[in-house]
């Protein structure tokens, strides 16, 4: 079970590879292994390319096919069966001979859900589910709430002073580091879309752009009152992820739909005012995911508990 977890582990290493290009795919990696020897492994690049499965096969050498019947392949999600830009998976698996299949979760995606592991064991091969599976699940949370929901992935985010107000006076006022705006760039070319408010748009003006990162520039939103969040539209448009960066009125509106699934606080800790606008209330339902210290920012990060 410990190299189980070892194995899967490298799986989750190699599927972040993917985070920019497999969209609107999932993530995965996948690792061949024979007498805990690794003789294979790979991650899906782009999608409409080969999953993780094909490319950790084709990366086993020559010398090394003739060891598959005796190997275990780890795999982060569910084999597929289905066809769809590529063949199923759990075929080629079955046709490697490949004798174990560790899967770290099982696909909630419609055309899979347990349809490929239940292939494989049809196969006569013997299939474990669930190592790291929280973790594994957590890979590809965008994935699966876009799917389960039928909505994008809801990602709230403010800065506040250490006094706990968004802005000086009513004023726009300079929260984040340098390094923490860089930090949030890097967010926005991670995710598919980011929404303000039409107030902040009006007052700040802000390019909601990937400037000071390496990335795609989100789909760019403004929402007020007359022209509300159609969730059903974006699912359509195939959005699998939305940054919200309006200002407290716009993200206690989603904060009291219950409309998120991550909550970003950054707090400039140096910083107070006397006056303004208060940052938004936490929900009672926010748990805390990660916590970091940059100089005399910090950044927490709240999560619901992923089901």
């Amino acid at each position: 079970m410990i190299d189980d977890k070892k194995f899967m582990q490298r799986c989750i290493q190699l599927a972040k590879n993917g985070q920019l290009n497999a969209k609107p795919n999932p993530m995965v990696g996948a690792v061949i292994v024979h007498n805990g020897r690794i003789i294979g492994e790979g991650y899906h690049v782009r999608c409409g390319l080969a999953h993780a499965e094909v490319n950790a096969f084709a990366s086993v050498r020559a010398e090394d096919e003739a060891l598959l019947p005796e190997s275990t392949i780890y795999v982060s999600l569910e084999p597929c069966s289905h066809y769809g830009k590529t063949p199923p998976c759990a075929d080629l698996i079955i046709e490697k001979g490949v004798r174990r299949v560790v899967v770290g979760c099982i696909d909630e995606f419609a055309e899979v859900q347990g349809r490929g592991i239940q292939k494989l064991r049809d196969a006569g091969i013997e299939v474990e589910v669930g190592v790291l599976e929280d973790e594994c699940k957590a890979l590809n949370r965008r994935f699966f709430t876009f799917h389960r929901e039928k909505r994008p992935y809801i990602i709230l985010k403010w800065a506040q002073t250490a006094n706990g107000f968004i802005d000086d006076h009513h004023q726009p006022v300079q929260i984040s580091s340098d390094f923490t705006k860089m930090l949030s760039h890097k967010l926005r070319a991670e995710e598919d879309a980011i929404l303000v408010g039409r107030v902040t748009d009006e007052r700040e003006h802000p390019q909601l752009n990937v400037r000071e990162w390496y990335g795609p520039d989100p789909k760019r939103m403004v929402i007020d009152r007359a022209h509300p969040l159609n969730l059903e539209s974006l699912h359509a448009q195939n959005i699998q992820s939305i940054i919200v960066e309006g200002g407290t009125e716009t993200l206690q509106s989603f904060i009291v739909q219950g409309l998120w699934d991550e909550l970003r606080v950054e707090t400039n800790t140096s910083l107070t005012v006397s006056d303004g606008t208060r940052a938004p209330q936490l929900p009672a339902s926010a748990q805390v995911a990660s916590s970091h210290i940059y100089g005399k920012n910090v950044i927490v990060v709240y999560q619901r508990k992923y089901r």
